[in-house]
Order: structure tokens, then sequence, then C-alpha cells
């Protein structure tokens, strides 16, 4: 396994831009011959050049989670963006957005009348809204069925209602990817039905998981939204929706500790973050040894359980480690290393690194 001895510190979050490329051109490939749009969101790398290549690859617009997520990217150039998130607009967050408004093609989020008029009172109407609802996921977003009824409401409020968003948060969990697409299907059906109950005909009607995304049912989606697909990471590989040749994103650590099948690497929940699944088999998992598992974390250790049939590392050797939750490790580093093959060939700042406002 590549060790980058070029790279004099760990631990290190590291990008095989090859893989990268593959599974940009994958997904915006499966996305077209669809007939479906590909807004990506970019809150899984934070990452200009990242976005710059989604865009390059076909993307229409990128997606992102919060007000100062678009400011970082409209400010790189990107001129499409949807803030997928039920916004409450207050008088400051609202100048924010008029003038985001104003040099791009803005649309936000919206799940409440209430929502839609501090929108309208803060913001202006110059951005388009999506009406959120709930596909299942129980999470934001009111039932299908009453879509009309907040897309009515905005309407009233002089918004430019163009369409429905849902996320279908729930595919995340063995052997339910295909049943929660087909729930998102008609979840947006539904609704879809509702808008145009209300005399509204949306235009956009989007959704999308990463563990979803590929999987082809039948649908009036227009658009995908999947984030994690461009790095892949081990809750994407516990689920079956990759396999270990589509890792993009891993972290490059050093083993200082090793005791009979047991390693203890550099790398913990400071890098890898923290999260772990109620069905995940363990904190992580190592490129090239599937059966090693991460079976416990601290701030800056992971604790490896080896395979005894693997040959197992020493003292000072380096592995790469793919983390639970890609969005997670990328907000936690100032920027990424991109490789190819045995190359660093740059490093990418983590340009919208702890955008949450």
């Amino acid at each position: 396994m590549t060790s980058f001895p070029e790279l004099d510190a760990t631990p290190v979050l590291v990008v095989d831009t090859d893989i990268l490329d593959r599974n940009l051109t994958r997904m915006a490939e499966s996305a077209a011959a669809r007939g479906l749009a590909l807004r990506p969101h970019v809150k899984t790398h934070k990452c200009v050049e990242i976005a710059r290549r989604q865009l390059d690859a076909g993307a229409r617009g990128l997606t992102v989670a919060t007000v100062s997520e678009a400011e970082v990217f409209a400010d790189a150039g990107a001129d499409d963006l949807f803030v997928a998130y039920p916004l409450w607009v207050d008088a400051a967050r609202g100048a924010r957005l008029r003038a985001l408004a104003g040099r791009v093609r803005l649309t936000v989020g919206i799940e409440s009348a209430a929502g839609a008029r501090a929108l309208a009172a803060h913001a202006g109407t110059g951005a388009g809204v999506l009406v959120e609802i709930d596909s299942g996921h129980h999470r934001t977003g009111v039932p299908p069925e009453r879509a009309g009824d907040v897309a009515t409401a905005a309407r009233d409020a002089g918004l430019d209602v163009v369409g429905i968003f849902t996320f279908p948060g729930h595919s995340y969990g063995p052997g339910v990817p295909p049943r929660v697409a087909a729930e998102e299907s008609a979840a947006l059906t539904a609704a879809a039905a509702s808008l145009r109950a209300a005399g509204i005909e949306p235009s956009v009607i989007s959704g999308g998981s990463s563990p979803t995304a590929l999987i082809e049912v039948r649908t009036d989606a227009t658009e995908l939204r999947p984030g994690v697909y461009v790095f892949g990471d081990a809750q994407q590989l516990e689920l079956g929706a990759i396999t270990e040749r589509d890792i993009a994103l891993s972290a490059l650590a050093t083993v200082v500790s090793a005791r009979d099948d047991v390693l203890v690497l550099d790398a913990g929940s400071k890098i890898l973050g923290a999260d772990r699944a109620p069905w995940a088999t363990g904190y992580g998992r190592i490129l090239g040894t599937p059966d090693a598992r991460i079976v416990a974390l601290s701030e800056h250790h992971a604790t490896v359980r080896w395979p005894t049939e693997s040959p197992r590392p020493g003292l000072g050797d380096r592995v790469r480690v793919v983390p639970n939750h890609a969005c997670n490790a990328v907000n936690l580093v100032d920027e990424l290393v991109a490789v190819s093959g045995d190359v660093v060939v740059g490093k990418w700042a983590v340009a919208a690194r702890g955008c949450n406002t």
C-alpha cells in the first residue's frame, strides 16, 4: 500500500483523484441516461476544486446546506445554487440571501407558510423556492399531500414556487435502499399532484441520496442531489452501495502501537469523526484489508482488530483508513491532499469548513 513518504506527518486526509473523477463520471452518466439533472450536495467535500470537477462533469448546479456555504461557492464562481434546508430567515440572514440572489440563480427550501412569509419579508422574492416534503425520513418536510398548502402560502407571499424536494435519509440501513427509493418516488409523485391541484406546475422535482442515487425506479423526479458518492465511505461500503475500488477518500495513518492482533493508529475521532450507525460493524475500514475493523476510537487513537490471516503492519508503518462518514471527516481538516497513483498532485483547501450559518 502506498505510504506517500513525501507527506512528513500523519494523520492526513487523502483524495485519490483518479477514483474521484471516475465516481463523478459514473453518477453524471447515470443521471443523464435517466433524463435527470444532477445537482450534487457539496457539504460532503466543501472544496472548490471538487465542485468545479462536478460541474465540468455535467452537474447542472450545486446543492448546499447553509447560506455561508452558498456564499463560499458563489465567490468561487458557481452561479446556480440550491440551499436544501428549511431556512428560518431573519433580517440579517435575509440580507445575505438577497445579496446572493442578486448574483447567482438561487433557490431555497421552505416547509411552512410562516417560513415562506419570513423569507419573503426579509429576503425579498428574488430566490426561487422548493417545498420540502417528508418521504419517510421523518426529519423535516411536510407530508406530500400538504405540499400544495405550503406552496400556496409561498405564492401568496410573492415567492416563485418552482417545485418540491425531499431527502430519503432513511435509505441508510442494510437492505433498505431499493424500498426507500420506491417510497421516495411515490412521495414525490403525490407532492407534485398536490402542487398541481393548487394550480402550481412543479418544474423541479428533486430528491436522491447516495445509497439510492444509482437505483433505477419509475419516478417523476427531475433531479438528483447525492453528496457522498464523490468519495464513498465505510457506511456506503457496508450498505453495498459501492465497492472498495470506489473509495476516493481515506486518512493516511501511522501504526503507533502493535500487539498480537491489535494495532493502534494515530487517526482518532478528531480526523475520522465519531459517527457509527447502529448497524455498522466498526468505526471505519482499512483499505486493502476488508476484514480489519476499528473497534474503538478516541480523540487521537484508533484501535484496530487485525485479521490473523493477513500480514500485520508494524510500528511506524502507514495504512489508509476509510472513515464511516466522509462528510464529518472532511469538516475536521483544513485541506485535502490530492494524489494520483503514487504521486501527490496538490493540496485543496476545505474552503467551506465550518460554514454552519
